[in-house]
């Protein structure tokens, strides 16, 4: 999805030290359209951020065996969960927020402490996953649309728990 570009940019980021807008990212993966090329620089940056020391090599890979569905330790999936299940996450310095699924990637924040998210805030999250930043898709206070939240760019996530 168009909107995972901004979570993927971050994500590389964090993991190669090289950023990548959410706008190229949305140009490599046919999202925008555009005959520019991409740099060499940010092909090697992705063949990095999937574990390859350089794009000729990534591109030399048979792609057989190579992919799964399976759902990485430390990642909590939205489409996993059952309306009513509580997710608490923890971000530093001290931040944690406790919300309660209600499905469709919503949640409605029901304990807050030290967050900017408020009891009540109802929010749309894909994932969770640990040691990277949480992405709020959007976030609605009092009916009002307020957009998208990021929080802890820098160190992510310090705790997921399905309570």
């Amino acid at each position: 999805m168009p909107s995972d570009c901004e979570f993927l940019s971050l994500d590389i980021e964090s993991k190669t030290g090289v950023r990548i807008g959410a706008t190229t990212l949305k140009r490599l993966l046919g999202f925008a359209q555009n005959e520019r090329a991409p740099h060499a620089s940010t092909l090697n940056a992705i063949a990095h951020y999937l574990g390859y020391a350089h794009w000729e090599e990534l591109s030399q890979i048979d792609d057989q065996g190579n992919s799964n569905f399976e759902t990485p330790d430390g990642e909590v999936r939205s489409s996993d969960l059952q309306s009513g299940s509580c997710v608490e996450i923890a971000y530093l310095p001290d931040r944690i927020v406790r919300m309660q699924y209600v499905g469709n990637q919503h949640y409605r924040v029901i304990e807050s402490m030290n967050s900017k998210l408020q009891v009540g805030d109802e929010v749309e999250i894909q994932n969770f996953v640990l040691h990277h930043p949480l992405l709020v898709l959007n976030v609605w206070r009092n009916g009002e649309a307020l957009g998208q939240f990021t929080a802890d760019r820098v160190s992510g996530l310090s705790s997921i728990k399905l309570l």
